[in-house]
C-alpha cells in the first residue's frame, strides 16, 4: 500500500459506526445537536471547576491520616504527572477530532470497540453514582453550622436537587457559567489558604499557641504513616480529587472554538497541578499533624473533618472556618454540576453509537440531552438514603463503583493516543499537520499509561492487604469496595463481546478511521500556536494570569 498524503482513502474501514449517525438520528427523530456555546472563558475554568472539589478539600483528610504529610505529596505529584501527560494527549485528539463522546469515541475508534463500550459506560456510571455522594457530601457541609444541622437532611437534598436542576435547564451555557462562577470562589479559597498556611507555619498567627511550626510535623509524627500501604492508599485519593479535568475533552463538541481553548485549557494542567493542588498539600501537611484525631480514618464525606477546617481551627482563627466551610460547599456542588454534565454527554454518545438504548441520543431543540438529565436526576434521589441509618454502607458501595476509573479512562486515553499516532504515520500524513500536538509526544503517552498500570497494581495490593488487616469477611468487603470498578470494567467488556460478536482484540491500524469528523482544512492551520502573546512588559500582568488559570 502507498503511505501517501491521500492514502487515507484507501482505508479499508470494515465498519465505520460514526457514518451511521445521521441516518440513525433520522430514524429516530432526533436531528438536533448539540450547541457549541462553551466559550474560552469556560473551558479554562471546566478544567479546574471539574476537579477541585470534595476530593481536594475532604478525601484529602483520609490521605493524609493513612499516609502522611510525605506520601499525600509524592502520591498528588506521580497522578498530577500522570494526568498533565493524559491531558495533553486528549487535547491533541480532541482538537484534531471535535466530536461527540471525545475519549469514548477515540477509544472506540483506535483501540478496540468493546474496550470502548466499557469505559464509556464505567465512565458513565461513575459520574451516575458520585453525583448523590456529592449532594451527601454538600449536606454535611450544613451540618457545620448548628442551626442546619437541626435540619433534616432530606430538606438541603431537595434544596441541592433543584439547583442542580435549574441549571441543566438552561443547557450547556448554563452549566459553563455556574462553573465559570464557582471555579472563580475555588481559586481565590485555594489562593487564601497558601497565605494563611504560610502565616501559620511561620508562627505569624497571635492565636496559635503553637508559635514557629516549620517542618515539625514532618518529624513527628512524621512524614510517612502506615507503611508502604499507607503510600499505596493515597493514589485512589488523589485520582478521586483530580477527577473532572478531563471533562476539558468532553466539552469538546459544545465548545465555540476547540481550536483556540482546548489547546489553551490542556496547557495550563501543569500550573493548575502545581499551585492548586501540590503547593497547597504541601503546606497542608506542615501545618496539621497526621495524628490529629479529627482527621477521618476512612474516606467518608465529613466536611466537619476537612483538614483544611482543621488548620484554621488549630490556629485558633474565629469565623474563618465557617468562611472557608462555605466555599468547600460551593466545591461540592460545583462537582455536583459536573456530573450531571460527565453522565449525560457520555451516556448520549453511547446512544448515538448504538451502545445505550434509542432514547438516550435525543437532543432538545435547546441542545439537551433530555432523557440523560432525567437518568442523571434520578440517581440525584439516591442522596434521600441519608435520612436511613444505613446510608453510610450504601455510599461506600455506590462509591467502589468509581474508585477505580478514573485510571482505567486516563491509561486509555493514552493507549487512543499512542495508537492513533500510529494509523496517522501509517496512512503517510504529517505531524505537521496535526493543529495542536502534544507536547510529549507519544513518550509522554506511554509514561502516562505506565503509571496508570502502576496506580491499579499498589491500588490492588492495599485492596488484598488493607491498612489495619482483617480476616475472612471483612477482608472480602474491603477487596470489593476498594476494587469493584475492575471486575465492572470486565464484565462490561465481555458483555460487548459477546453482544456485538466482536472477538478482536484491537482494531488493526490499517483499520482505523482518521478520516471521519477530522477537521477541515488542516493543511491551512498554522502549526504555531494560535494563542502565543509575544512577550512584553505591558502583557506581562495577562501572561502571568494565562499561566496560572
Amino acid at each position: 500500500m502507498s503511505h501517501s498524503p491521500d492514502s487515507t482513502e484507501k482505508n479499508p474501514v470494515h465498519y465505520n459506526k460514526e457514518a451511521e449517525v445521521g441516518a440513525y438520528d433520522t430514524e429516530i427523530g432526533t436531528n438536533n445537536e448539540l450547541k457549541k456555546e462553551l466559550k474560552s472563558r469556560h473551558m479554562q475554568m471546566i478544567a479546574i471547576g471539574g476537579a477541585i472539589g470534595a476530593g481536594l478539600f475532604v478525601g484529602s483528610g483520609s490521605a493524609l491520616e493513612h499516609g502522611g504529610p510525605a506520601s499525600l505529596l509524592i502520591g498528588f505529584l506521580i497522578i498530577g504527572t500522570m494526568l498533565l501527560f493524559t491531558v495533553q494527549a486528549l487535547g491533541e485528539l480532541a482538537v484534531l477530532y471535535p466530536v461527540n463522546g471525545a475519549f469514548f469515541t477515540y477509544v472506540c475508534r483506535f483501540i478496540n470497540e468493546s474496550w470502548g463500550f466499557a469505559i464509556g459506560w464505567d465512565y458513565a456510571i461513575s459520574w451516575l453514582t458520585i453525583l448523590p455522594f456529592e449532594i451527601t457530601a454538600a449536606c454535611i457541609t450544613i451540618n457545620f453550622w448548628p442551626g442546619g444541622a437541626a435540619v433534616n437532611p432530606a430538606v438541603w437534598v431537595t434544596v441541592f436537587l433543584v439547583v442542580l436542576i435549574g441549571i441543566q435547564v438552561f443547557g450547556v451555557r448554563g452549566y459553563g457559567e455556574v462553573e465559570f462562577f464557582l471555579a472563580i470562589i475555588k481559586i481565590c479559597a485555594c489562593l487564601g489558604f497558601i497565605i494563611l498556611a504560610i502565616v501559620i507555619d511561620c508562627g505569624g498567627v497571635p492565636t496559635d499557641s503553637r508559635g514557629y511550626i516549620g517542618a515539625s510535623y514532618w518529624h513527628h509524627p512524621g512524614a510517612f504513616r502506615h507503611g508502604f500501604k499507607g503510600f499505596c492508599s493515597v493514589f485512589v485519593t488523589a485520582s478521586f480529587a483530580f477527577g473532572g479535568t478531563e471533562l476539558t475533552g468532553l466539552c469538546a463538541a459544545e465548545a465555540a472554538d476547540p481550536r483556540k481553548s482546548i489547546p489553551l485549557a490542556t496547557k495550563q494542567v501543569f500550573w493548575r497541578i502545581s499551585f492548586f493542588y501540590i503547593l497547597n498539600l504541601f503546606l497542608l501537611g506542615l501545618i496539621v499533624p497526621a495524628d490529629n484525631e479529627n482527621l477521618p480514618n476512612a474516606s467518608g464525606a465529613n466536611t466537619k473533618a476537612s483538614p483544611f477546617v482543621i488548620a484554621i481551627k488549630l490556629a485558633g482563627i474565629k469565623g474563618l472556618p465557617s468562611v472557608f466551610n462555605a466555599c468547600i460547599t460551593m466545591a461540592v456542588i460545583s462537582v455536583a454540576n459536573s456530573c450531571a454534565y460527565g453522565s449525560t454527554r457520555t451516556i448520549q454518545a453511547l446512544a448515538t453509537r448504538g451502545m445505550a438504548p434509542r432514547f438516550f441520543s435525543k437532543i432538545d431543540k435547546q441542545g439537551r440531552p433530555i432523557w440523560c438529565v432525567a437518568l442523571q436526576v434520578v440517581f440525584g434521589f439516591l442522596a434521600y438514603i441519608n435520612s436511613s441509618h444505613h446510608s453510610g454502607d450504601v455510599f461506600n458501595w455506590l462509591l467502589a463503583l468509581s474508585g477505580l476509573s478514573y485510571f482505567f479512562v486516563w491509561g486509555s486515553i493514552c493507549l487512543a493516543h499512542i495508537r492513533f499516532r500510529a494509523a496517522w504515520k501509517y496512512n503517510g500524513r504529517s505531524l505537521d499537520l496535526i493543529p495542536y500536538k502534544a507536547p510529549f509526544g507519544v513518550v509522554g503517552s506511554a509514561i502516562g499509561l505506565g503509571l496508570n498500570i502502576m496506580c491499579l497494581i499498589a491500588q490492588f495490593y492495599v485492596a488484598v492487604w488493607p491498612i489495619g488487616g482483617g480476616s475472612g469477611s471483612s477482608l472480602a468487603i474491603a477487596f470489593f469496595q476498594a476494587y469493584l470498578a475492575a471486575p465492572l470494567v470486565i464484565v462490561l467488556y465481555l458483555f460487548w463481546k459477546v453482544w456485538a460478536r466482536d472477538w478482536t482484540l484491537f482494531v488493526r491500524v490499517q483499520d482505523m478511521d482518521i478520516t471521519t469528523g477530522l477537521r477541515e482544512n488542516l493543511e491551512d492551520l498554522s502549526v504555531e500556536d494560535t494563542d502565543a502573546v509575544k512577550p512584553t512588559w505591558g502583557n506581562l500582568p495577562k501572561r502571568i494570569v494565562r499561566g496560572l488559570l
